[in-house]
């Protein structure tokens, strides 16, 4: 399978240009050139960096600079300690994948459509001259699956239009149900060689988001272990009403290892092998409500499998929002860690 070279071990900046007030105080501090060094002394090529339209646009579509500038910043501080980093338009005008958010409109849409496409034509244009080193994904985490018919047709239109001032650079697409593994085959085939087929991972869900607070059927005080008891995964699943996401039905006796996520990806991996473009992994990650060292056990099964299919990633998250590896919890395991991201 064709690798997304310069881009194969990564990890998220989540929550700095997207999922938080637009702060200045908290922008500057939020990210340095100190993290970069960081991540990039733990042998990662590269960062995703999600971005709202917010740091773009105002409100009725006028540009403004913030998201600009702060991912010149970015760009000057992963040039100089030898990374790379992805674009990754988490929200757009009228879309976001938290429901909570409460913005639709984009997909039934052509004025808002177009408003996107006008809005990665100005990224594009700031960025699109180092194909080498800054990739582009287009949106985060479409959700239903009847959008897959608009989804592609609004993918062929950007494309056609980003490739105007960004005729080398790779961008990244992902399927319906979040960025779904599954949904990959529903994609129309790569429009060029410099197409990258995109999925998150959560899997299992019910221990990467244990307790999690926005996931309506969740107990607060539910946890469970990794790779533990299979037979407890589908009860429990059931006691809280979660089958609809996973049921566990196809896991074997034996439960999780990395036979486990060979399983889920193949699919996808023979899919990419068929149409010539590069698997890679946007999301991935743990809640911190798991332990430590169930958490390192995940990271150590998904990693073989990433690893012996030549897939490139990016773990959820560098710090905070939830998942971040860097917040204290994991530090008697984050030497070993960083070694399977």
């Amino acid at each position: 399978m064709k690798k997304f070279n310069g881009f194969m071990k990564g990890i998220n900046l989540g929550g700095w240009l997207s999922q938080y007030e637009l702060e200045k105080e908290r922008l500057d501090s939020y990210i340095t050139e100190k993290d970069i060094k960081t991540i990039a002394g733990w042998g990662l090529d590269h960062v995703r960096i999600p971005v709202d339209y917010t740091v773009f646009e105002t409100a009725e579509g006028e540009p403004v600079d913030i998201g600009m500038e702060y991912l010149e910043k970015a760009y000057e501080w992963c040039d100089k300690h030898g990374i790379n980093m992805i674009i990754d338009l988490h929200k757009t005008f009228g879309y976001s994948y938290e429901v909570a958010y409460n913005e639709t409109g984009f997909f039934q849409s052509e004025v808002l459509q177009e408003r996107f496409y006008k809005l990665w034509e100005r990224i594009s244009e700031r960025f699109g001259n180092r194909p080498q080193r800054i990739a582009f994904e287009l949106l985060n985490e479409v959700n239903d699956k009847e959008l897959s018919d608009t989804w592609n047709r609004i993918i062929r239109t950007v494309i056609a239009r980003v490739r105007r001032n960004a005729p080398d650079t790779y961008i990244l697409i992902g399927g319906y149900w979040n960025n779904s593994v599954d949904a990959l085959k529903d994609l129309e085939a790569p429009f060029d060689d410099k197409i990258v087929y995109n999925f998150h991972c959560y899997d299992p869900f019910l221990f990467t988001h244990q307790a999690a607070y926005w996931v309506v059927e969740m107990n607060p005080d539910f946890r469970i272990g990794y790779p533990g008891d299979i037979k407890e995964y589908r009860e429990k699943v059931k006691e809280l009403n979660l089958t609809r996401i996973q049921d566990y039905m196809d896991v074997p006796d034996t439960g999780f290892d990395a036979d486990y996520f060979e399983r889920r990806f193949i699919g996808a991996i023979k899919l990419c092998e068929e149409r010539g473009c590069p698997l890679y992994c946007g999301e991935y990650g743990v809640i911190e409500k798991a332990s430590a060292e169930d958490e390192l056990n995940w990271y150590r099964d998904i990693n073989t499998v990433f690893d012996e299919y030549g897939i490139g990633r990016s773990a959820w998250s560098y710090k905070m929002v939830d998942f971040g590896l860097t917040d204290g919890r994991l530090d008697g395991v984050l030497d070993r860690l960083v070694k399977f991201l």
